[in-house]
């Protein structure tokens, strides 16, 4: 078993692309806009940024997804996407078990993190 994907539902799919796309720089794989959706490949698995279409979709809409971004420099990352307006909820700080994260939302509330080596 390996890990395909992990969907991200979003209630605006032009601004979940730019977000993705031209902010976090994030290369598209696929885009589908007639479906409300695209993708952005990531090593081995896909991120997967889904329109909410019905009531049930809209209900994952800003949940944490506990997906980690790994970064070369989490440092030079955290500022590049600070002052695109990324909106961080700490900078960058060393975890116990030695690594460094970063949390961040997207547009939509959704909580990823970058994950980065200590300098």
């Amino acid at each position: 078993m390996k890990l395909y994907g992990l969907r991200i539902f979003v209630n605006d799919i032009g601004k979940a692309k730019e977000f993705y796309a031209e902010t976090l720089g994030l290369p598209l794989s696929w885009d589908m806009p007639e479906l409300g959706a695209f993708g952005a490949k990531l090593d081995n698995a896909e991120l997967i940024i889904e329109q909410a279409h019905n009531e049930e979709d809209r209900e994952y809409i800003g949940r944490f997804l506990g997906a980690s971004l790994q970064v070369d420099d989490i440092v030079d990352t955290y500022e590049r996407l600070s002052e695109k307006g990324v909106a961080f909820s700490s900078p960058p700080e060393k975890q116990v078990w030695g690594g460094v994260l970063a949390h961040f939302h997207d547009p939509f509330g959704n909580v990823l993190t970058l994950l980065g080596e200590p300098r």
